[in-house]
């Protein structure tokens, strides 16, 4: 007699389909994990990636308060259409300082991994405050008051100090300073140096005047410094395409 599996089979039969289910789930797992112990490195060498400043820290917990991350992605994807529009395709690398990441695929908005140096700060101050006056289709909401609210850091040395238990490299005793003086030279260095945060922000938004502003310092200041870091700090023209592969 031949017998005949039918799908029917297996829907009806809730153990069966769930034990199936369980099966394809752990092969799925498998063939995601398994390769994971014959590689030495998921993040890839590249020079220049390095952590937030304490002026773009403070830049991106306003991104992230106003919940920009949900309608705008900072993930790139292998594709040539994406890497037409917004560049190359994103590495683990210049994500590894970020607690938490802001990858992802909602894209009401377009992605912003590599936005920085795109347009001018006056451009992100006017976009932030009516966006339809710059980009006349747009559903992004008006974010005027950015402009008006004095930014409050005196709690950046904390939050600097907090992201340096999970792992960011900031620094705290003279060994610390210089590691990073070592890695990613003396002017980033002294950035990241908790005990100047506060200093180092101010001189920071001062020189870059970002909201265009000099008389205050704003939460607009903030983040428009961070906006203008995003995918600035690796040079993809010093690497070839099969460099990223091997870190697959």
């Amino acid at each position: 007699m031949k017998f005949r599996f039918a799908h029917e089979s297996i829907e009806i039969n809730a153990g069966l389909l769930i034990g199936l289910t369980m099966l394809v789930i752990s092969i799925g797992g498998l063939v995601e994990i398994v390769p994971l112990f014959y590689i030495d490195e998921t993040i890839e060498k590249v020079e220049g990636v390095r952590p937030y400043t304490p002026l773009e820290q403070a830049g991106r917990d306003i991104y992230i308060r106003e919940g920009c991350y949900t309608c705008h992605s900072q993930m790139i994807r292998p594709f040539r259409d994406e890497d037409l529009r917004y560049g190359h395709y994103s590495l683990a690398a210049e994500s590894q300082y970020d607690h938490p990441f802001q990858w992802g695929s909602k894209r009401t908005g377009p992605d912003l991994a590599r936005v920085g140096g795109k347009y001018s700060n006056d451009w992100h101050v006017q976009h932030l405050k009516a966006p339809r006056s710059v980009v006349p289709d747009s559903i992004m909401p008006n974010y005027p008051w950015l402009a008006d609210t004095s930014l409050d850091y005196s709690d950046i040395a904390g939050k600097m100090r907090a992201l340096k238990t999970v792992g960011v490299p900031y620094s705290e005793t003279d060994v610390e300073y210089e590691q990073n003086v070592e890695k990613f030279g003396k002017e980033m260095a002294d950035m990241f140096n908790i005990h100047r945060a506060q200093e180092n922000l101010l001189a920071q938004a001062q020189q870059g005047n970002f909201d265009g502003d000099r008389s205050k310092l704003t939460e607009m200041d903030a983040l428009v410094a961070y906006l203008q870091m995003l995918g600035t700090l690796v040079d993809f023209s010093k690497y070839d395409e099969g460099y990223f592969a091997e870190f697959r």
